[in-house]
């Protein structure tokens, strides 16, 4: 009886064994798989909106490590010159000829083509488009105007539409080629105080999805980024209204802390890895991840939960719909945020603010 428990015994611990080789085995040819598979971005052409600081940036320098050729777009040109620099001095491309930077106003249809335009006779194709450009406007519903929402509209969605439509026909007679689209948790679970950029994001999402049901079968891969708060510094240009002090401190302190945000350099890996696995769609941090997936078994549960969350953010101001700055308010930010706040900064912003 005691050797048949002996070897019941030994046959569960070899049984464990290889079951933990098995899977350190299953790990390391994952690995493998993707290192393989990244080599193929080298000399592809990558062409990132909102290239110049943030997340956008942060992408740049994941294709560039992995020997992309980089087109950055942005429409402050001084911003776009500071992101160049800092990549040729970071060794984030092979060469400083790998790097073409294109001032545009993304938001005109004009602005896009010729930023495509420009690109493909530098590189003679763009084979990856990675729609990030954006802006983001933070209060009450009661602060915001319908201006807002325009504008928001023009900058996270028709910004994308543009660019896509600018670079699809040489995708399409290529049967092959990339687009990206980075759009947000908040396209999937409607976030209390950020409803333009809601809006917007859910009609980024719409679009992205539509695009990959479309062009799949015509060689074009489409990806969906739905990140969730991100350590980028960006919170600084975000735009307030209604009680902008106190909206910018909610907002801040969210964005910075490590528990609820990550860094852009690891949400900018993860994006490039599901391009080289050709993932239809992810989304990023935890938080992410768990709203996405209860907005759609529990939808009422998610908009309870939304409502509770409106309760605790700063109420509305009667009659104040200017809009200001995070740079403007930013002396109230928390103390305790400050420091993930300019690390990112340094990192991801060229150092372009004060």
């Amino acid at each position: 009886m005691r050797s048949v428990k002996v070897a019941l015994v030994s046959g569960a611990a070899l049984a464990g064994i290889g079951a933990v080789c098995a899977g350190a085995t299953a790990a390391l040819v994952v690995k493998g798989l993707i290192k393989t598979a990244s080599q193929r971005l080298r000399g592809k052409v990558v062409l990132i909106t909102g290239g110049s600081r943030g997340l956008g940036l942060a992408l740049a320098e994941e294709f560039g490590r992995r020997g992309a050729k980089l087109v950055l777009t942005a429409r402050d040109r001084e911003e776009l010159e500071r992101a160049r620099i800092s990549l040729i001095r970071e060794s984030a491309v092979e060469s400083a000829e790998d790097i073409f930077v294109v001032s545009a106003d993304l938001r005109k249809s004009e602005d896009a083509d010729a930023a495509v335009e420009r690109a493909t006779d530098r590189f003679g194709r763009v084979d990856i488009l990675v729609n990030n450009a954006g802006i983001i406007t933070v209060g009450p519903v009661e602060d915001q105007t319908v201006r807002d929402f325009h504008d928001a509209m023009d900058s996270n969605f028709f910004s994308g539409v543009h660019c896509t439509f600018a670079v699809a026909p040489q995708m399409l007679r290529r049967n092959d080629g990339v687009i990206v689209n980075i759009t947000s948790i908040g396209g999937k679970v409607a976030v209390p105080h950020l409803l333009p950029y809601t809006a917007s994001k859910f009609a980024a999402v719409g679009f992205s999805e539509g695009l990959n049901a479309e062009l799949r079968s015509k060689g074009i891969h489409v990806l969906t980024v739905c990140p969730g708060l991100m350590r980028t510094g960006s919170h600084v240009h975000a735009m307030f209204t209604g009680d902008a002090a106190k909206e910018y401190r909610w907002f801040s302190l969210a964005a910075n802390l490590p528990g609820l945000s990550i860094a852009a350099h690891r949400a900018a890996r993860r994006i490039v890895r599901a391009v080289v696995l050709k993932e239809n769609e992810i989304a990023i941090t935890p938080q992410a991840i768990l709203a996405s997936r209860l907005s759609n078994l529990a939808p009422g549960v998610t908009a309870r939960v939304m409502g509770a969350v409106n309760r605790l953010l700063p109420s509305p101001v009667p009659g104040n719909a200017q809009l200001r700055s995070g740079a403007d308010v930013r002396a109230v930010e928390p103390i305790p945020t400050s420091p993930f706040g300019r690390v990112m900064k340094r990192r991801h912003y060229n150092q372009s603010l004060g």
